[in-house]
């Protein structure tokens, strides 16, 4: 009992540090000087520009940083060490659980200098195998979405389609949301996340996904990325596409959205077949 008592503590004290983050992401690089060689023990900081929290770390020996649990935003770097000049990149953008490579190149000169560069984070995500699309806040509000479901832009992926349960002719009679198949897989292999949790309305039989359990607003997601093949073992057994959802979050500033959605059919044009009759010609006879 003593014997078992103890593996379950050590169980316990392992779950958080195993726990897998979907919602957030990873900013890492290497720090060298003009000439490649690798700099050490840099100080390095990351900074949300719109919330303004800050994480810092330190290059280790082989010049290499890690910034762990990033959430989605707009983010600032700066590395400083003795005898060489700050080093500043601005606007770098981090996606859902992405593994965003910047490395940074310092100069030498004083503490007090300042070099600030754009466009240092690559384009190209390189240290990841997975296989996917990000679908933008701007894109979930301004593309058209019957029925304001926002996990339908997944269609904008490659190899994804609309599943015929989707439709109200459906061979079950009732349409599902959020039902598009990926790589010729069921629409029920496909795995919802919602800020890191699971979003998954589990059918009846327990084989597989059915929909999202909480359909949230378009105008209330920060960004979704689809992956549709090359997944991590964190997402478990996943056959279709894992659609990863991310929320607003707050800003240091006060902002907000107003909008309305007009649905009547009061200012529809009408078809040709609605379209009125024309009006009979009156022929006169001059008898």
């Amino acid at each position: 009992m003593k014997s078992f008592l103890l593996s379950l503590v050590v169980v316990l004290l392992f779950v958080p540090a195993l726990s897998a983050q979907f919602d957030t992401a990873e900013v890492l690089g290497t720090v060298m000087d003009p000439s490649g060689t690798v700099l050490i023990n840099v100080n390095l900081t990351l900074r949300n520009q719109d919330t303004g929290v800050e994480a810092h770390a330190v290059s280790d020996a082989s010049g290499s940083f890690d910034f762990f649990d990033v959430k989605v935003g707009r983010y600032t770097i700066t590395g400083q060490l003795d005898g060489f000049s700050t080093f500043t990149a601005t606007d770098i953008i981090v996606n859902v659980n992405a593994r965003q490579r910047v490395d940074i190149s310092m100069k030498v000169g004083s503490a007090s200098d300042v070099v600030e560069v754009h466009d240092v984070a690559e384009a190209l995500e390189t240290d990841t195998t997975e296989k996917g699309q990000i679908i933008s806040s701007r894109q979930a509000t301004e593309l058209p979405l019957n029925g304001r479901n926002y996990a339908d832009l997944a269609l904008l992926s490659t190899n994804a389609v609309k599943s015929p349960i989707a439709v109200s002719f459906s061979p079950t009679g009732t349409p599902r949301e959020g039902a598009f198949n990926v790589n010729g897989m069921r629409s029920t292999y496909n795995n919802f996340l919602l800020d890191g949790l699971d979003n998954n309305a589990y059918s009846t039989s327990n084989q597989g996904f059915s929909s999202q359990v909480v359909q949230v607003s378009p105008d209330a997601i920060a960004e979704f990325k689809v992956i549709t093949s090359n997944y991590g073992a964190e997402y478990g057994r996943v056959g279709g596409a894992v659609v990863n959802a991310v929320m607003k979050s707050g800003t240091n500033q006060i902002h907000g959205t107003a909008y309305e959605f007009l649905r009547n059919t009061d200012l529809n044009a009408k078809g040709f077949l609605f379209a009125p009759s024309p009006k009979p010609i009156l022929h006169h006879s001059l008898d």
